[in-house]
């Protein structure tokens, strides 16, 4: 097992592991793409701080305006929200694909093209936080900052120019975000699920179980583990663009190798559970697979699909060439090298774990980060 490959039982969660996000509760995303119009009324609050992080982590209240980034190896993502009832209702979201962690792998440095892209969609967060006046924050960065050996001085210069002050989470805490975030699609008359998040730059796992003589109790984390391969370093590895079978097998390969441990302690004895992934792969599989004319997660978010269903669409995508894969409007030229190595390493994951049933989840970080600081706003 590779020294960078984290392998624990359980994790460490502020709160409970039961979140109340509703499917309902994230509005469409803002791109680059396509900007549309976010569902909900603008909320008042007061004034964000001059620089955003002296107000991360500062609660505001029960009926204040919360903000989530999650500053990602490949995404940039910002979902801004207010409490409502035992939910949260999203007035304001962003994503870019802005790739911070290419080339990290080969250099061990963040580049100045990619701390460019990460500084141009940032500041668009931080006028969008100012915009909606909210002051709860919390501002992560994940594997590309970890692993970066120029992580520091891209913080510094990331606060200096755009005010955000960026917390660099472990891999446990993205885990346990991941569960916050994503345990209400655990299937409520199953045993519980394997939950996966295919980063940019790592890739987590959980197992999560509900409690044989309470099954009405909510899923807890039995184990988790955290491997050093995502979409970007994967493909970087072995290529993204000209994806052979053969290349494609190797990819898998590497995979299964991470996984393997994990498996062996806790692969056995998964009856009646099912797979819970969340990730742009498998929200573009779920596209491809739906022949959606353009990505829209309402239709997205929560859906199953079960193995012939996942095996056909990454058939399909395997009989596409680059081109074919950067013209479909579910996958673009942002993710046309990326999305095979991540269906690589959701191969790999099934055949550690051969569930029957996927449910996706358009959700993930972002949405763990607002349920806890709401909970511990007593806002939920």
């Amino acid at each position: 097992m590779n020294d960078d490959t984290q392998l624990r039982d359980g994790l460490a969660l502020s709160g409970e592991l039961h979140s109340p996000v509703a499917a309902a509760a994230a509005g469409p995303e803002q791109t680059e793409v396509q900007e549309n119009q976010v569902q909900g009324t603008q909320v008042q609050g007061t004034q964000v701080q001059e620089s955003l992080g002296a107000a991360n982590g500062a609660a505001s209240g029960a009926a204040g305006v919360y903000a989530a980034l999650d500053l990602g190896t490949n995404n940039c993502r910002l979902l801004i929200a207010c409490p409502s009832g035992d939910s949260f209702r999203v007035v304001d979201s962003f994503s870019r694909i802005i790739r911070l962690g290419e080339g990290i792998s080969a250099t061990g440095n963040i580049s100045d093209a990619a701390i460019e892209r990460a500084i141009a969609a940032l500041s668009i967060c931080r006028d969008k936080i100012q915009s909606r006046r909210a002051k709860r924050l919390r501002l992560i960065a994940t594997e590309a900052c970890r692993a970066a050996a120029n992580a520091d001085g891209f913080r510094n210069r990331v606060a200096a120019e755009t005010g955000i002050e960026l917390e660099v989470i472990d891999r446990e805490t993205e885990a346990a975000l991941a569960v916050v975030g994503c345990s209400p699609l655990v299937d409520p008359k199953g045993r519980g699920a394997i939950l996966f998040d295919i980063g940019g730059g790592s890739t987590e796992l959980v197992r999560i179980e509900r409690d044989r003589a309470n099954p009405a109790a909510e899923p807890r984390s039995k184990a988790w583990m955290s491997i050093p391969l995502g979409v970007v370093t994967l493909a970087e590895r072995f290529g993204g663009k000209d994806v052979t079978r053969e290349i494609y097998a190797q990819m898998v390969e590497a995979v299964s190798r991470h996984v393997a441990p994990f498996t062996a302690q806790h692969g056995s004895d998964i009856g009646d559970m099912h797979l819970l992934g969340t990730s742009g792969t498998v929200t573009t599989l779920a596209g491809v697979h739906l022949n959606l004319a353009r990505y829209d997660r309402r239709r997205v978010d929560s859906i199953w699909m079960d193995d012939a269903e996942i095996t056909a669409t990454i058939e399909r995508l395997l009989c596409m060439s680059y081109q074919e894969r950067a013209g479909n409007h579910c996958i673009s030229v942002d993710r046309a090298d990326l999305v095979l190595a991540g269906c690589a390493i959701l191969d790999a994951i099934r055949l550690a774990f051969p569930l029957p049933r996927l449910r996706v989840a358009d959700r993930g970080l972002r949405e763990g980060m607002l349920v806890e600081m709401m909970r511990e706003d007593g806002a939920l």
